[in-house]
């Protein structure tokens, strides 16, 4: 059989959760799982498509077009993947909001039981992940003829955007659920890397006080550094940061170059959401905080002097 991957992507390019989607699924099918395929689902999306047929380990592009699937509703894209799901042993989706929304849709409707977060392949029917915010990895077997799975990216390299020279296979976009309507998107303009993508992230927590404080403190660190700014669920609750600042078990998952944990205890939810970072630096004068466990360079200091010393030296 083959796998499909389904794409996430704005109708002109390709996310990179899906890059890291198909890294998985190449080594399901170096395990015999057979073809990559890769669906992009959209309308006017044929620069999508292309960008995709250029994947490194996508052998095929399914590409269907029409109206009905111009905003990503969850119900048509479900529906579009039931079109086609048995044709596949193995479906995955990235482990964001859009493939969390999708998911389980095509699960139910398949009859067979998801398999989420996905953070390592052992064989084309056995698959590690994490459980316990992360305490523990479970490793799951799934006896399903179609394994729907979806996939954390930050356990999987991504694959080159690069290099492929998969065929575009145009397919009949399904009709209009009627289950869903779209009314209006609100996207918010911000001149810093999206969270989940960038190579340098400066997260704050509870201990910053304030809104304001968070702000005098974090976002000069951040510009410096050219880094994305995350928060802790903590601060998120006081209102110091924005919801989708939010990193760990109930947040974003993230895995940058370098993660500035600045007044964060480090408990384990956020702790599921960054512990992959590939150099962690923690600041936090309380000696005894969990983040110090996890993290490669930790200053003992009050931030409110370290971090603005910290600017000034950069």
């Amino acid at each position: 059989m083959t796998v499909l991957v389904i794409a996430e992507h704005d109708h002109q390019s390709i996310k990179g959760a899906t890059l890291n989607t198909v890294t998985a699924a190449s080594e399901l099918a170096l395990l015999g799982a057979g073809e990559v395929h890769l669906l992009v689902a959209g309308h006017q999306a044929l620069d999508a498509a292309l960008a995709g047929s250029k994947i490194s380990g996508v052998a095929k592009v399914i590409f269907a077009e029409g109206e009905s699937l111009a905003h990503g509703l969850a119900e048509n894209v479900a529906a579009q993947v039931l079109a086609i799901a048995n044709q596949y042993s193995h479906i995955l989706f990235p482990a964001t909001a859009g493939g969390k929304n999708v998911a389980p849709r095509v699960a139910a409707q398949l009859d067979v039981a998801q398999l989420s977060d996905v953070t390592k392949v052992i064989s084309a029917d056995t698959f590690e992940r994490p459980i316990y915010a992360g305490n523990a990895i479970a490793t799951v077997q799934s006896a399903d003829a179609i394994k729907v799975l979806t996939v954390r990216g930050t356990a999987f390299d991504a694959a080159a955007a690069q290099g492929g020279s998969a065929s575009v296979e145009a397919v009949a976009a399904v009709a209009d659920s009627g289950q869903s309507a779209w009314v209006r998107s609100e996207i918010a303009q911000n001149d810093r890397p999206e969270l989940t993508a960038a190579k340098i992230i400066v997260s704050g927590g509870r201990a910053l006080g304030s809104a304001e404080k968070f702000n005098e403190v974090i976002t000069p660190l951040a510009d410096k550094l050219g880094a994305a700014i995350g928060a802790s669920r903590a601060a998120v609750d006081a209102g110091y940061a924005a919801n989708d600042l939010q990193v760990g078990q109930t947040g974003k998952i993230v895995a940058p170059q370098l993660y500035v944990a600045v007044g964060i205890s480090g408990a384990i939810q956020h702790l599921a959401g960054m512990k992959d970072s590939k150099v962690i630096v923690a600041i936090n004068k309380d000696a005894e905080a969990p983040i110090f466990s996890v993290a490669d360079y930790g200053l003992e200091a009050d931030l409110f002097t370290a971090v603005p010393e910290l600017v000034k030296a950069l």
